[in-house]
């Protein structure tokens, strides 16, 4: 059975992108995207997993919800959304600009995503809105502790190392896994980091942490960072440094795409 709406008679017409190498040089700022979170991701990144990964009326997770972003896309195109976020101010922003809709329902909850107790609650708004499992689970984590969104400490913005950091996203992907139906996928959204003269491969510790929950590998998409807020107007700095160190300057980041079998 298929697992989008793609329309295969007329597929040279589908905007779905189908190579690993995404080049945006500008973020979507239409219809509810308005950008003002810092760490928060481009609105294209959800619009092309939800239409490759989900068919209309399917179910979209997000366990980091932060501005809604992926939110916003799920009620554009039609899907159902829940989302989580450990920031009551973020949810409730994204709960007031949320539709109301007799077609499609979204549900956005204050939440840890590692803990049980969240993941029971998802249950719970699926079993009322007599669903089984969602088909499409989206994380955007924080890049470690990098940039630090809340004073929460189970914030995983606040973990104190790498080995922390990665034992809190182990339990947010074993979650996603009881929560994502079987043959559905889960997208992880995540760079690297530069930390003591040393470059952190982090998005593929990610990577192997959903490996060894038992998702499949499907693909590995390569995204440029256009626009990083924190090297604009900064680029010839950069540069330099570039050039007057042993490093190269951070251009990209993952997209990890994983089924579950």
């Amino acid at each position: 059975m298929a697992h989008n709406d793609i329309d295969m008679a007329n597929w040279k017409e589908s905007e779905v992108w189908s190579d690993s190498l995404w080049i945006i040089n500008e973020r979507d700022k239409s219809g509810k995207h308005d950008g003002f979170y810092h760490g928060n991701f481009v609105p294209q990144i959800p619009h092309q997993l939800i239409l490759k990964y989900t068919k209309s009326g399917d179910t979209v997770l997000d366990l980091f919800l932060g501005s809604g972003t992926t939110a916003y896309e799920a009620e554009r195109l039609g899907r159902n959304f829940i989302g989580v976020d450990i920031q009551e101010k973020m949810v409730n922003h994204v709960r007031d600009k949320m539709d109301k809709s007799d077609e499609v329902f979204s549900e956005v909850l204050v939440g840890d995503s590692t803990t049980q107790k969240t993941a029971a609650q998802i249950g719970e708004v699926l079993a009322k809105r007599k669903q089984k499992s969602c088909q499409l689970t989206i994380l955007h984590p924080p890049y470690a502790n990098i940039i630090k969104f809340s004073d929460n400490k189970n914030d995983l913005s606040n973990a104190t190392s790498l080995s922390e950091f990665l034992v809190m996203l182990r339990k947010v992907v074993k979650n996603a896994r009881s929560l994502t139906a079987e043959n559905g996928y889960l997208a992880i959204v995540i760079g690297d980091v530069y930390k003591n003269s040393e470059w952190v491969p982090l998005g593929f510790y990610c990577m192997h942490e959903a490996q060894k929950q038992g998702f499949k590998l499907k693909s590995i998409v390569v995204k440029n960072m256009a626009g990083n807020r924190a090297k604009q107007g900064q680029e010839s700095i950069w540069r330099y440094r570039s050039l007057a160190n042993d490093y190269y300057v951070f251009k990209h980041e993952y997209i990890f795409i994983f089924k579950k079998i």
